[in-house]
């Protein structure tokens, strides 16, 4: 990550909650439009969780989207404006709850948009409750005593769900660390990359810390990422990349 921050994103005098993985996230992608010069024609769309606070800090053109439909938003904005460049940016309560017939169908069609889904294993701007996303046992304020898998199931994979799809990049990164968040930002890049060159679905996961939602101090929400997240969901680049 760069020490000075891109043009394109102002931080507000509000914003996320200490050790959210959002601020970074939302940098990364700033940095990546404005090196490969598309952020004058970067089109967003954002859900109305915890990741429509972009809106007050890029100066991309955005579109706020009824939560749960930010992709199929994005797919929309695609089909009008086919000359941009266009970006779906959500949460994993989003991506994989309510939003989740639309994940699978852009997969399924193989849209020509990029996906970034943030996933801290929890619903987080509703108040903590359980996600697809949750981890075995862990408390959410649904789940006080711990999510029982066997009732509510193992968490979502997505890299699993689109394993017989034809999509030209699947990757997940962490927002946690130096080396991890420059991984981060070298799949976001490709995914702009595969995106321009039309290509179809660029797909990135990017795990987020929670402290709020977890109960946890910032730097304890960071190693409850590295120790327990990572046992469920491993890093790397599925489909489209080097890494397996």
């Amino acid at each position: 990550m760069k020490l000075k921050a891109p043009d394109r994103i102002t931080f507000s005098h509000f914003g996320f909650c200490p050790g959210c993985g959002h601020g970074v996230a939302g940098r990364l992608i700033a940095e990546v439009a404005e090196e490969m010069g598309v952020a004058d024609k970067l089109l967003t769309a954002v859900d109305v969780a915890c990741g429509s606070m972009h809106m007050n800090d890029w100066h991309f053109d955005t579109v706020m989207a009824a939560h749960g439909r930010t992709l199929v938003t994005a797919i929309g904005l695609k089909k009008t404006r086919r000359d941009n460049p266009v970006l779906a940016y959500y949460g994993d309560g989003a991506a994989y709850a309510i939003g989740m017939a639309e994940t699978m169908h852009a997969g399924l069609r193989n849209e020509n948009v990029i996906a970034i889904v943030v996933n801290n294993a929890i619903f987080g701007m509703t108040g903590g409750q359980m996600a697809p996303t949750s981890l075995p046992g862990q408390k959410t304020t649904s789940s006080p005593l711990g999510k029982d898998a066997v009732r509510f199931g193992q968490p979502f994979k997505v890299e699993e769900a689109f394993s017989g799809f034809d999509i030209p990049y699947l990757a997940r990164g962490a927002l946690v660390g130096a080396a991890n968040v420059n991984r981060a930002k070298k799949m976001i890049k490709k995914a702009f990359e595969k995106h321009l060159d039309n290509q179809g679905l660029c797909y990135v996961e990017l795990l987020s810390p929670c402290p709020t939602n977890w109960n946890l101090e910032p730097l304890d929400s960071k190693r409850f990422l590295l120790e327990e997240m990572t046992k469920h969901f491993p890093l790397g680049e599925f489909k489209g990349g080097d890494a397996k």
